[in-house]
């Protein structure tokens, strides 16, 4: 919700004037100098909406306000010099979803969820760290204060794109939590936000993701997508890149051994490591990304099995082992420590800064998983989730 400033109101005036926290408020307004010399400006308050309505010649604003259960300055700020009968904007603190993620979850359902969540909440930082091989952006999604860092990521396989829709989930419920003061998952995460730093990539391979949900056409004619996928146009069985690589396969931790045993050995729907380690840009972005930003742990979300891995050939730290126990607490998920697999996204991160890293194989049946498990699968993600923030 944008307003204008008025003379002699602050950032801390309006934190308690909208219940909303002064960090969060600072945090949305970057490019204000003095937060104490407002007048004139446009400001943003984070977690709310205008709401309007038609008063009566005989109504006020005191009356309005009182009907309506907000503070009477609220209104003088977002309707100025009241005048009986106009219409009057109301403000209303969001308290529920903005975004709808049940549903079919392609590239274009990513941008357009985020563009609403930036403008709603606006200190929601959203970065572009790469490009797909189509061209299409690689989005980062960035917040809170801390040096730590917490990275996430979805869709690194195509057909597992209900990840992506779990981690858009979560993060409205988070954005939700942090604007309003309400708890998310019995924790009240302003802490959080003030002490850890989340980054989230939700979809690595949107091209993948594209092909799967929409077919042929989203190859835009400069891949023969079709003689990859045995001349089938069911794309629903496809885990790779565009081109027919496997991104999960395309990190420098004993690559060579998932090259030499991995059939097929060309261009496919699943499983091909490509020629030679990160040749795609997708994958390419996600390494960039790790060393750029010095990761303090990696949740990787896949689909399915409904258990997660945790080391990788001796490399994980200590305190993986805790953080696994936690995670089968708050899931039911089953921790399994070595799977016989190399060149994975968190076998390279375990790898190179032996730093707890998860690959969580969310749900359980044929991939890709109905949408009907979502909310299932969602509770049982939800404590993982919150739990690699505190542990």
């Amino acid at each position: 919700m944008r307003i204008v400033g008025r003379d002699g109101d602050s950032f801390v005036y309006y934190s308690m004037l909208f219940h909303v926290p002064l960090q969060l408020i600072r945090d949305s307004n970057p490019n204000v100098i003095n937060e104490g010399l407002l007048k004139g400006s446009i400001i943003h308050i984070p977690g709310f909406k205008k709401q309007k309505i038609s008063s009566s010649m005989r109504i006020t604003l005191p009356e309005i306000a009182e009907n309506f259960r907000v503070s009477a300055d609220a209104l003088w700020v977002l309707n100025g010099d009241f005048e009986p009968s106009q219409e009057v904007k109301i403000p209303v603190s969001i308290n529920r979803p903005a975004i709808k993620t049940k549903k079919r979850y392609d590239y274009s359902s990513l941008t357009k969820d985020l563009i609403r969540l930036k403008k709603l909440y606006p200190f929601l930082e959203i970065q572009t760290i790469g490009k797909s091989v189509l061209g299409k952006d690689i989005l980062e999604v960035s917040l809170g204060k801390g040096r730590e860092i917490v990275h996430y990521n979805g869709s690194f396989h195509a057909n597992e794109w209900i990840t992506s829709a779990i981690l858009m989930r979560w993060l409205n419920d988070l954005l939700i939590s942090l604007s309003t003061g309400l708890p998310l998952y019995g924790l009240y995460t302003l802490p959080i936000y003030e002490t850890k730093r989340i980054s989230m990539v939700p979809m690595v391979n949107p091209d993948g993701v594209d092909l799967v949900l929409h077919g042929t056409r989203a190859a835009e004619g400069k891949f023969d997508v079709e003689a990859m996928n045995g001349g089938s146009d069911e794309f629903y069985a496809w885990k790779a890149n565009i081109r027919g690589v496997d991104l999960n396969n395309q990190y420098p931790a004993r690559w060579e051994i998932e090259k030499r045993r991995k059939i097929p050995q060309a261009p496919a729907p699943r499983d091909f490591p490509g020629e030679a380690p990160l040749t795609e840009p997708e994958a390419v972005a996600m390494w960039e990304l790790a060393q750029k930003r010095d990761f303090e742990k990696v949740m990787a979300l896949h689909t399915q099995g409904r258990e997660f891995y945790w080391g990788y050939e001796g490399k994980e730290p200590s305190n993986a082992g805790w953080i696994a126990e936690e995670f089968e607490k708050k899931s039911g998920y089953k921790a399994v420590r070595y799977v016989d697999s190399h060149a994975g996204y968190k076998d390279w991160f375990i790898q190179e800064y032996q730093r707890p890293g998860f690959t969580l194989e969310l749900g359980k049946g044929i991939n890709p998983l109905p949408l009907s498990q979502m909310d299932t699968i969602y509770c049982e993600t939800l404590g993982m989730l919150m739990a690699a923030l505190y542990r």
